[in-house]
């Protein structure tokens, strides 16, 4: 089956927020109009060689890579991309790789295939801008020692402890290290024996020199270099001292020539030091100006939702999920097997805006945008997703002795340019076992009997009543099959009917494995206010079920996505599903009916 292309976003004006006004106002005033980019990173010295920057803007997405990522950096990457896009300007793709313990190769390329699977490139002037932190080190190292020289940073050998007690707290000043009076040429003696591994993990660091009373705790002397042997996923084991992040972080967007840093809130407290390092080493030469601007947003919190490394971590290895990309998980990769697509992601993030307020995004919004890119784009089927057999128990009179009756249907009922889908009807076939009431409730309009419905596509039908076994489940459903009511043709709107119900024949109906998702958490706020998240886990948030679909779905491609008419957004399975053994995914309803 053809399904129609992904349909995309509505193309709309972009809704202002905070950041689109600085990077205009920045624009208007020609705040960075004076910038030059030699083509690669680089120091002062190194962009005075080049051209003027053809890039308006530069910001960037640097994900550290220690993990899958999740819907909070979808929302980042869409915003950093977007903007560069927006604005005549270029995003990079950095990896902020400064700690060895926690980073590998795999997180890298799932990263990268993350951000390229969003419809995001780093490519643009002819080259690419993918860059590592870790390519860095040797100016981060040089910086450090110009802050030692220039007197802006020494070598403290107090234990973690003492360095901890003596920091102070909001109401109590921090109290100088013993070692803050060293003269700039002993702290760089001790700071080169670092480098050479001549002292123990943990013995010492290289903290900067500001000021230990100040009310920012962040700029009470901060580390900005520790000792740590371990063996770097790039740099392998040159280095045995590796720069703090909040150090990296800064010098990285300059080197980089970025002009608007975009982070999410909690590094506010921290821009003070990012200007702090930046304007020490542009004074010492080291840096070009105009220098980055850090600018800081609110980090998506969705509801029913975690987004802690650390916590979907443990989801995976407590086997809690069936790993990152399991269908139940805020991971992009997760997502993605879900059934979301890049289209419904980039219109969430959009949707959503950007703010400097902290406020909770209802789950039922990241669904809805899913729905709406998928109404326009995903091909039709018939499924039944719990079965039960109906018998016609007047086919043979009516239209002969093993007859098959061929029906068809519209592969998408707003694209009639992609044909016809073709299946048969005969004397069985499986309809829903919900469809059925022996005694129905009031306003039940399917089967039960003396009632008539039309089977989709085929004909109406009047039940005469069901089987059951010994313990009283319908194992059979009958009814008497009504002529020359076939839909589309003539007379067949004589008998008036108010229910239609799915079905699938028995004859070419294909067997498949159904997996029905629900939200992973029961609680809106999983893991808000200290609670513990795994007492709310949903303990029906998968369910698999056996399922009837009709014969379309055989050449269905895994990540195919697929309406099951009645039921929803499916989508096959794109690890599991193979020609022979059909997944498929449930995605999202028709409509929102969580907890209803």
């Amino acid at each position: 089956m053809t399904a129609p292309s992904p349909a995309k976003p509505p193309e709309t004006n972009k809704p202002s927020n905070f950041l689109r006004q600085v990077i205009e106002g920045d624009l208007t005033r020609g705040t960075y109009a004076s910038r030059r980019w030699a083509g690669s990173p680089g120091d002062a010295a190194h962009h005075a060689a080049g051209e003027p920057d053809p890039a308006k803007i530069r910001t960037r997405f640097p994900p550290e890579p220690n993990g899958y990522l999740h819907i909070g950096h979808a929302k980042s990457i869409c915003l950093n991309f977007g903007l560069a896009r927006d604005y005549g300007g270029v995003c990079h793709m950095r990896f902020d790789d400064t700690n060895p313990e926690k980073e590998d190769t795999e997180y890298v390329n799932s990263i990268l295939d993350a951000v390229r699977w969003l419809g995001f490139g780093w490519d643009a002037n002819g080259t690419s801008h993918l860059f590592q932190a870790s390519d860095y080190f040797g100016f981060m190292y040089r910086a450090a020692e110009y802050l030692i020289e220039a007197g802006h940073a020494y070598v403290d050998e107090q234990s973690a402890e003492d360095m901890r007690a003596n920091r102070g707290d909001f109401g109590k000043p921090g109290v100088n290290s013993p070692f803050r009076s060293r003269t700039p040429a002993e702290n760089l003696a001790r700071f080169r024996e670092m480098r050479d591994g001549l002292h123990a993990d943990g013995s010492m660091v290289l903290r900067a020199k500001i000021d230990m009373a100040s009310p920012n705790i962040n700029m009470r002397d901060p580390a900005i270099y520790r000792i740590r042997r371990a063996t770097h996923h790039n740099t392998g084991d040159t280095w045995c001292i590796y720069p703090m992040y909040t150090f990296a972080h800064p010098l990285e967007d300059a080197l980089e020539q970025i002009t608007h840093s975009i982070c999410t809130l909690e590094f506010e407290d921290q821009r003070p030091f990012y200007d702090w390092v930046l304007l020490r080493l542009a004074e010492g030469g080291l840096l070009a100006q105009p220098l980055p601007q850090q600018y800081e947003f609110a980090r998506l919190n969705l509801t029913y939702v975690i987004t802690s490394k650390r916590k979907l971590a443990a989801l995976v290895n407590e086997h809690k999920v069936n790993g990152w990309d399991d269908p139940r998980m805020p991971t992009i990769v997760g997502l993605r097997r879900r059934g979301y697509t890049p289209e419904s992601l980039q219109l969430f993030a959009e949707r959503i805006g950007v703010t400097k307020s902290d406020s909770w995004i209802d789950y039922s919004t990241l669904e809805g945008c899913l729905r709406e890119t998928l109404d326009g784009s995903a091909a039709r089927a018939m499924a039944v997703l719990d079965p039960v057999k109906l018998v016609l128990t007047n086919w043979d009179e009516v239209m002969g002795a093993g007859t098959l009756d061929p029906c068809s249907a519209p592969v998408h009922p707003h694209h009639p340019e992609l044909g016809n889908r073709q299946f048969v009807i005969g004397k069985e076939v499986w309809i829903e076992r919900n469809d059925f009431e022996e005694t129905p409730p009031q306003g039940f309009f399917r089967l039960f009997p003396g009632n008539k419905v039309r089977l989709k596509y085929g004909y109406i039908i009047e039940c005469t009543g069901a089987s059951k076994d010994a313990s009283g489940r319908v194992t059979e459903v009958h009814a008497k099959l009504i002529p020359d009511t076939k839909s589309g043709t003539p007379g067949s709107s004589s008998v008036k009917v108010k229910g239609v119900i799915t079905w699938v024949s028995v004859h070419d109906g294909l067997s498949a494995e159904v997996r029905m998702y629900d939200r992973l958490f029961l609680d809106p706020q999983p893991d808000a206010g200290g609670k513990d998240y795994l007492e709310s886990l949903n303990p029906d948030s998968l369910k698999i079920a056996t399922a009837i679909v009709e014969p379309s779905l055989a050449k269905a491609l895994p990540d195919a996505k697929f309406q099951f008419e009645r039921h929803g957004y499916f989508v096959a399975d794109r690890v599991d599903h193979a020609a022979g053994k059909p997944v498929f995914n449930f995605a999202v309803g028709l409509k929102d009916s969580f907890g209803k």
